[in-house]
């Protein structure tokens, strides 16, 4: 089973994340914010990991920074989802080494479909190369 990690301040949006992804057969777990996340990530290997930006201690920017400076997350899928729509705001997720960006509130078909997409991917091209 593939392991997700939902790194989002709001309960609410990681509710509406687990509604989307639940009955899919992943494992999902959660972080409240950046600093949480790597914790986990420290004591556990995920697939994929789909994160807010707007976050206390430690924002989205930083925590997608610092997974791609780990050999061991340097290829993980990383999924933004977040409020800010900006297209600068977009382009400097991407920079900091996001997969994919989705704006709030976002379709649930585009979210599985991305969480869908790069999974494949990675099992195509080595579930394992980080």
């Amino acid at each position: 089973m593939q392991r997700i990690l939902i790194v989002d301040d709001s309960i609410t949006h990681s509710r509406f994340i687990e509604d989307t992804l639940g009955d899919m057969g992943y494992i999902l777990e959660f972080a409240a914010d950046g600093e949480d996340a790597l914790s986990k990530c420290s004591s556990c290997n995920y697939d994929l990991i789909i994160m807010d930006i707007v976050m206390p201690r430690k924002n989205g920017f930083q925590l997608c920074r610092e997974l791609r400076s780990h050999f061991s997350y340097k290829n993980t899928p990383i999924i933004v989802v977040s409020s800010k729509k900006l297209d600068s705001e977009r382009f400097w997720g991407f920079k900091q080494g996001a997969d994919e960006y989705l704006t709030k509130p976002c379709n649930p078909l585009e979210l599985l479909e991305a969480v869908t997409r790069l999974l494949s991917d990675r099992q195509l091209y080595g579930a394992h190369c980080n």
